[in-house]
């Protein structure tokens, strides 16, 4: 065989390895070698060879429930969360630098989304959380840029048709959150007008960071500053994630 030849096979095996790995991507339930075949778009004899290949490295594990995810998998993400948080920190300086206001990194987990990293004002009134803060995600700007990045039926799923309220602003039916959704995935970016805590506003965007955690990026300010400067603290915060994603080698998107 060729080195051509070679090369070309060996990207083969990892783009049907990949495939295999997608389709497992969210099922914690684990799924069966035909549901993956399916899945992936692949014949069910070679998705059989791979699922052995990799859970020979622990990066599938198999069992009464079905194939799932293996436990080198978690060790691999755990180790790009650190990365991305890392290579978010300057940018995150930046952006508050810029703004004078609290920014916050946050990533999904579930129906909150969790501070992972903060850079706060320094303004004498400001917004500021401690980093591990759980944000509930249907109230916060963070939190619904991220719910706007998953389907209808997943967010039926998330979430009961009543939701937790807040405050007097919060959405409190899913019925109501979803049209809302709709609005944040055409225009980019999502907004908190008091809807978490009184007298809080913010604004933030999802991130695509190439790795299958869910990054947001937010501002958080007064609601006494907020009005005014809403469209300059837009701007710095979509050049900010656009800046991020081009390092992270991300494709752009809402």
């Amino acid at each position: 065989m060729s080195e051509e030849n070679e090369g070309n096979s060996g990207k083969q095996v990892i783009a049907r390895a990949a495939a295999v790995l997608r389709a497992l991507e969210n099922q914690t339930g684990g799924l069966s070698l035909a549901q993956i075949a399916k899945g992936a778009d692949l014949p069910r004899t070679t998705v059989h060879r791979i699922v052995a290949a990799l859970e020979a490295q622990q990066l599938v594990s198999s069992g009464a429930g079905g194939v799932k995810l293996g436990p080198a998998i978690a060790r691999l993400a755990a180790s790009a969360h650190t990365d991305v948080v890392a290579v978010l920190r300057p940018y995150a300086e930046a952006l508050g630098r810029r703004t004078r206001e609290t920014v916050d990194v946050c990533v999904y987990r579930g129906l909150h989304a969790v501070s992972v990293d903060q850079y706060c004002s320094d303004h004498e009134l400001r917004v500021v959380s401690a980093v591990g803060t759980a944000y509930p995600i249907h109230c916060t700007a963070h939190g619904k840029a991220l719910l706007a990045r998953m389907p209808e039926d997943a967010l039926a799923r998330l979430f009961g048709e009543r939701l937790e309220a807040r405050t007097d602003q919060t959405i409190t039916a899913l019925a109501q959150l979803l049209p809302h959704l709709e609005q944040v995935r055409a225009q980019g970016y999502a907004v908190d007008m008091e809807e978490h805590a009184p007298g809080v506003c913010g604004i933030g965007v999802a991130l695509n960071t190439g790795t299958s955690e869910r990054y947001a990026l937010s501002l958080g300010v007064p609601a006494l500053r907020f009005h005014a400067q809403r469209e300059q603290l837009l701007s710095a915060l979509l050049q900010c994630k656009a800046e991020v994603e081009a390092v992270l080698g991300a494709p752009g998107g809402a």
